[in-house]
């Protein structure tokens, strides 16, 4: 075989695979066997709790929400630890935490696939839209 039609037989064999795992997208469902029990009641019970203490404030985007915070190094531990967990439990969310220069705030925004938003707002304590 010709190393010209040796590539493209991979190429037909393999693009339609990746074109495939590129459109694979997780439903809009929490994997509760992602955290162990222990895990669970830490992420909801104890982080997700300090933070809904802390939040500044709540901005709707089209897509989600935006959550802002104090920018201070406890709060943004809290932050990547909950981003850890919720990773896990949720893969469908797009996840972002930005710190804004000059000591601004630190800001979680929470976004994803259609109907994410509605997810969110069924998903987490009504104190969080507050």
């Amino acid at each position: 075989m010709t190393t010209l039609f040796m590539i493209a037989v991979i190429a037909s064999i393999s693009m339609p695979a990746i074109m495939h795992a590129a459109k694979h997208e997780t439903p809009l469902a929490c994997d509760r066997s992602a955290l162990s029990s222990e895990q669970r009641k830490r992420h909801f019970d104890e982080v997700g709790a300090a933070l809904l203490s802390l939040k500044r404030s709540t901005n709707e985007l089209a897509d989600g929400f935006e959550f802002e915070f104090p920018a201070d190094a406890a709060v943004y531990q809290l932050l990547a630890e909950w981003v850890g967990g919720e990773r896990l439990c949720c893969p469908f969310f797009d996840i972002n935490l930005h710190v804004e220069k000059e000591g601004g705030p630190l800001r979680l925004r929470l976004t994803g696939p259609e109907g994410v938003k509605q997810f969110i707002k069924a998903d987490f304590p009504a104190e969080w839209f507050k």
